[in-house]
């Protein structure tokens, strides 16, 4: 059964061509993932299909109104093949909980989830209180909509879902999945402008390959995000490691 992700936006087109490309279009086209952009304006109950209305209290911009945005989920949610489950309703909010690589592994263990796609100056808060099971941040700042935020999840939770990625070892050394920033990486060629790839990489010695790529890991991780150091779970072995990168930077 693929993984699918259903996303309520007032700009379906909006995902057009990222659904297209990469690993994700070719996951899409082998049936492996499914992303259903529903259009919030089709379940607007007035004439004008208005998906947006002046808060109440006044202040400045408009408010998406709650009826659309329930009447699209629950609509979607009652046709769901009971095979699904019940999914995570999310709305993508910069009140919500840090999006990281914990949280996109955590959501690939459901078979559908739900996104919802703010705008605007944000959404009835009765759709927080009462629709939304979860609520997720891609970061702390502002987008212009929740539509490269649901991008961001989709993206990034379907890189866990098997088959997607062509070699699943590729995800155990990714930056984050082990609680370190990923070693430096080479290419042919040997030789670029003067700068050459480290003999190390050329060695054919597996264990100095590595013993270097994890230390290279642990100065790349010490040195521009300290406080993943913190909170990483490290082996002896990274310690000494990490020991001998502390000396190197004469910390």
């Amino acid at each position: 059964m693929p993984m699918r992700f259903d996303v309520f936006t007032i700009f379906p087109e909006w995902f057009e061509t990222p659904l297209k490309c990469s690993l994700l279009g070719k996951a899409i086209e082998r049936g492996i993932i499914e992303v259903y952009c529903h259009n919030i304006r089709d379940y607007a109950e007035e004439k004008h299909k208005v998906v947006d209305d002046y808060p109440y209290g006044g202040g400045a911009g408009m408010v998406m109104k709650p009826e659309p945005i329930f009447s699209a989920v629950e609509h979607v949610l009652a046709e769901l093949s009971p095979e699904y489950g019940k999914p995570p309703i999310i709305l993508l909010s910069p009140q919500g909980r840090v999006f990281n690589h914990e949280v996109a592994a955590e959501l690939s263990q459901h078979r559908c989830i739900f996104l919802i796609c703010g705008h605007y100056e944000g959404v009835d808060e009765r759709v927080r209180e009462h629709l939304a099971t979860d609520e997720i941040s891609v970061g702390d700042y502002v987008l212009s909509g929740g539509e490269p935020a649901a991008m961001v999840v989709i993206d990034a939770v379907s890189r866990f879902v098997p088959g997607v990625l062509g070699n699943r070892e590729s995800l155990l050394s990714e930056s984050f999945a082990n609680g370190l920033l990923e070693h430096p990486q080479y290419t042919r060629p040997r030789v670029f402008r003067g700068w050459e790839v480290p003999s190390v990489l050329l060695s054919g010695n597996h264990k100095a390959i590595w013993r270097w790529r994890r230390k290279e890991a642990l100065r790349r991780t010490m040195i521009r995000r300290p406080d993943l150091i913190e909170k990483a779970k490290l082996s002896d072995e990274d310690l000494k490691l990490l020991e001998e990168v502390k000396a190197e930077l004469g910390r």
